[in-house]
């Protein structure tokens, strides 16, 4: 008896957080709209990376791709953040020319990805209007650029919390 009022309890409390949960509001966030987005493309055989700035409805013909960017859009006040692309991809003499249809989520480009042999294709961020807060930029990690600050302290010091032997 004790274990059916234990059962009995715990599936009201259940009950009670459910109903709680509906109460609760969910708060989306606000996109704008890029005038074009810039998308990388991934020659796999080749090994090459080639990027593109599309605008709004433009397409770019990439080995034997045709990709056509549709829509982009970004988190409001967050330009480079998580962008979104609606790509249409195809592979015009191909029987199945018609590869890739849908949105690809820059901060998570497995997502919804492409799914083709040779090539990889997805979105880095939107474009932003003029006078829009503009994206930052991408740290410079080519030969000869130091991307770790130069720390101004001894170099022979230890971190005041690690300590030294």
């Amino acid at each position: 008896m004790t274990r059916l009022k234990g059962l009995v309890l715990a599936s009201a409390a259940a009950l009670a957080m459910a109903g709680s949960a509906d109460a609760q509001t969910v708060v989306q966030d606000q996109v704008s709209e890029g005038t074009g987005a810039m998308i990388r493309g991934l020659d796999k055989i080749d090994a090459r990376t080639t990027d593109f700035t599309l605008k709004n409805g433009e397409s770019v013909k990439y080995g034997t791709l045709v990709i056509t960017l549709k829509d982009c859009r970004y988190p409001v006040g967050n330009p480079a953040g998580d962008a979104f692309a609606y790509l249409t991809i195809t592979e015009p003499g191909k029987a199945k020319s018609d590869l890739f249809d849908g949105w690809m989520i820059a901060s998570s480009p497995a997502l919804n990805a492409l799914d083709h042999f040779r090539y990889d294709v997805w979105a880095l961020r939107c474009t932003v209007p003029a006078g829009a807060e503009q994206p930052a930029t991408a740290p410079d990690f080519s030969e000869g650029a130091n991307p770790v600050p130069d720390d101004s302290g001894d170099s022979d010091s230890a971190p005041s919390d690690i300590p030294n032997d």
